[in-house]
């Protein structure tokens, strides 16, 4: 499940270099805040973006199995549940990308959160229909890194 999820990570950050700069392929928020208190913050602000958390995965335990010490990081899934269900049904190439996801982990005293920016999708499906939920997407998860962001 790590392993994929990682592959699936590093796939996406490489289609999405071959259309957009590195800075934008991920999006990444710095917090002061401590770990459990940055986690409340994150969960709390994709609740309020009208997401649902579907799952909260430690990561720590495969990561120890190769050689990093971390106690403290997680992938966040999170989605609508309809609107994930038909995306999945009308572009099963999404599936890898679905649900939304955030990564969380301490590093020294701050915590750091990222996710691949769903606009660099945009060039591999060029409907409108799908391009508008991307841009949403997009503007969803930046808002809530500035809530990461901003939360003291």
């Amino acid at each position: 499940m790590i392993r994929r999820l990682i592959i699936t990570l590093i796939t996406g950050v490489l289609l999405t270099f071959t259309h957009s700069s590195f800075a934008e392929a991920l999006l990444l928020a710095r917090s002061s805040q401590d770990f459990p208190e940055a986690m409340s913050t994150l969960q709390n602000a994709i609740s309020k973006k009208g997401y649902k958390i579907s799952k909260v995965q430690r990561v720590d335990e495969g990561l120890k199995k190769s050689g990093f010490n971390s106690d403290k990081y997680r992938i966040v899934f999170f989605g609508k549940a309809d609107e994930i269900r038909k995306l999945s049904n009308k572009f099963p190439e999404l599936i890898p990308y679905l649900p939304l996801n955030f990564a969380i982990f301490a590093e020294g005293r701050d915590t750091l959160v990222s996710t691949l920016n769903p606009a660099g999708l945009k060039s591999y499906y060029p409907t409108l229909e799908i391009a508008i939920v991307f841009d949403r997407w997009e503007k969803d998860l930046r808002e809530i890194l500035s809530v990461i962001r901003n939360t003291k």
